[in-house]
């Protein structure tokens, strides 16, 4: 009886597999919004917004980023940048194309959509074994000096991958309190602040998702693009256009090889750079909880623990934002989350529906609306 019931179950999931399309190396299927629960002009409306409202910033990324962040004491930029493309996007829906605009083609930088692209490789450590639990201090790992003195040394795996660790220091020639100053204060004030208990406080801070990656480094002992391309990227079925940078003052000895510590976003230079179709297949990858045809790419439960809110701030989990908190979109449903980035770069997953949305150079303060377009063009 047991035995029937195994082969029952197995047929089952074979079923259900067998509905769910995953797309082949340079092959991706076209179907209609209409085939597959959309009201198809609603659908239309959504991509005809997402043209007409380009990100207002230079197409000439080093002018956006110096722009966009001049406010920062010594602020450089450090690592490569590229001229980016226009508008672009793609709605996947059960697998499929169902919406496409732009050149998806392309490879464009992708600022801190890169950090949910760090956050897999943290999560990869984890289900490897490397990092036994994201509650362990990360000086346990990483004792070179990095995480010495009294406050550092309480930091753990789970406070730099929240963006909660009020890490303090200097890495690769840039300091933490230089990274997205307050808006109030001066360098004096910045430089002598009171650091917060570990967990407690939300900072958004380049230099510390940067000691993140520097950290994994340590943990992998090589290159972080290998591991993501060996690990994801290969797996899924990704281009080989893709990139991941660091700085020019980002490498490190590791086991007598100098090797480059990627950034997690590039507002001094470097990330992922990538076209949009590869976001859209790492995005499906998250929508289908890990799974990519019947293997087994990144465990569930590291999918199910990035989309829990952390601590310090409702909106974020693990480098993945979460709709709800303050960074609620207002009509779209709670359980959506995505990566966001510089510029109006966005990976959408909403796994109830089975959907997953990739935007480009949409400027940001539209996006609330034209995930509300997606939403409410889905039939009830």
């Amino acid at each position: 009886m047991r035995y029937l019931l195994l082969i029952f179950f197995n047929l089952v999931f074979s079923l259900i597999h067998a509905q769910q399309y995953f797309p082949q190396r340079n092959q991706w299927e076209i179907q209609a919004p209409k085939d597959h629960g959309f009201i198809a002009d609603s659908v239309k409306a959504a991509v005809d917004f997402a043209m007409a409202h380009e990100y207002t910033g230079s197409r000439d990324l080093r002018i956006a980023i110096l722009k966009g962040f001049a406010r920062e004491p010594f602020h450089q930029i450090l690592g490569p940048t590229k001229k980016r493309g226009g508008p672009a996007g793609l709605i996947i829906k059960d697998g499929y194309i169902v919406a496409s605009w732009g050149d998806v083609s392309r490879v464009d930088m992708t600022f801190s959509v890169t950090k949910s692209y760090l956050s897999t490789v943290a999560g990869l450590a984890v289900d490897e074994g490397l990092i036994q639990s994201v509650d362990d201090p990360v000086a346990n790992y990483v004792w070179d000096g990095t995480f010495d003195g009294e406050y550092n040394a309480k930091v753990q795996w789970k406070h730099l991958l929240t963006q909660s660790s009020d890490w303090s220091g200097e890495l690769f020639g840039v300091k933490d309190w230089a990274d997205r100053p307050p808006r109030e204060g001066g360098i004096d004030e910045w430089k002598y602040r009171e650091l917060k208990e570990p967990g407690t406080f939300f900072e958004y801070n380049d230099v510390r998702v940067n000691v993140l990656a520097y950290s994994l480094l340590q943990v992998w002992r090589k290159s972080l693009p290998s591991v993501l391309k060996e690990h994801v990227m290969d797996p899924i079925g990704a281009s080989t256009t893709w990139r991941w940078y660091g700085y020019n003052t980002s490498f490190t000895n590791v086991d007598g090889v100098m090797t480059q510590s990627v950034s997690g976003g590039g507002h001094s230079g470097g990330g992922v750079f990538i076209n949009t179709l590869d976001h859209a297949r790492f995005g499906l990858l998250f929508c289908r909880n890990g799974k990519w045809n019947g293997k087994e790419v990144l465990s569930e439960s590291w999918v199910k623990a990035v989309q829990e809110s952390s601590p310090a701030n409702e909106s974020y989990g693990f480098m993945w934002w979460l709709n709800r908190g303050n960074r609620t979109w207002e009509g779209v449903p709670s359980y959506y989350y995505y990566a966001a980035g510089f510029g109006g770069n966005f990976i959408v997953i909403d796994q109830k529906n089975d959907m997953v949305v990739v935007t480009r150079w949409l400027n940001p303060p539209d996006m609330e609306k034209f995930m509300q377009k997606i939403a409410n063009s889905l039939k009830k």
